[in-house]
């Protein structure tokens, strides 16, 4: 056993006793790579890669290549890290509870963790029944920092077939300014009568960014 392979074993024995709160993030950083890099010392890689994203928020949503472009990052451990930012986002919206959206307030929350992580301007599309229940929550579309086209007949079928009541559509800004854009009052209301043609209500479009959260049903763009 060489002194890399005695250290990572003292750091796998300290997560099964302790779990990560003993360790400080450039260490959590080397644990998860030790799976990724098998024979190198994955200290040096974990510092320069919070170095240069800041956080490990910043280090899991950053994109493949930004990843590989760290000294000691190849391919295999690029996905690795990026697949974390995944994982958060699926668990958000994939948990087991009963999830009551029939609020601003618990929509606006709901959305914030969602989307809390994300680079570019992502679109969901959460399905509700009458009481406000949330039945599935997708993703309609990924698109360039400052826009995310996407289908509004998808939208209604994603609501028939989830037999809806009800939908809240959401996305955030990049830009860091949370207020509806011409564009997005556009797209609710197309959104809006194509769902009312199916009997099918519109509750809610939130917009996030920075924290932050505005509701334009709310704030009167809904008509």
């Amino acid at each position: 056993m060489g002194i890399h392979d005695g250290h990572r074993a003292r750091k796998k024995e300290q997560f099964i006793q302790t779990g990560l709160d003993s360790f400080a993030d450039h260490e959590a950083l080397e644990l998860l790579l030790f799976y990724a890099i098998p024979r190198r010392d994955t200290n040096p890689t974990a510092h320069l890669l919070l170095q240069k994203f800041g956080s490990l928020e910043g280090v899991f949503s950053a994109s493949v290549e930004e990843l590989k472009s760290v000294e000691g990052v190849g391919e295999s451990a690029a996905i690795l890290l990026s697949m974390m930012h995944g994982l958060f986002r699926r668990s958000a919206r994939t948990t087991t509870k009963e999830k009551i959206l029939n609020s601003v307030e618990l929509c606006g929350n709901y959305f914030l963790n969602l989307l809390r992580h994300e680079r570019r301007e992502v679109l969901y599309q959460a399905c509700l029944d009458g009481k406000g229940k949330l039945i599935v929550c997708k993703k309609l579309s990924e698109g360039t920092a400052d826009s995310a086209a996407f289908s509004v007949r998808q939208v209604v079928e994603n609501a028939l077939v989830a037999d809806a009541t009800m939908v809240v559509l959401a996305h955030n800004h990049v830009s860091g300014v949370a207020l509806p854009s011409e564009s997005d009052c556009i797209v609710t209301r197309r959104v809006q009568d194509a769902l009312r043609a199916v009997e099918i209500t519109l509750m809610d479009h939130i917009i996030v960014s920075d924290g932050d959260f505005v509701s334009m049903n709310q704030s009167g763009f809904f008509r």
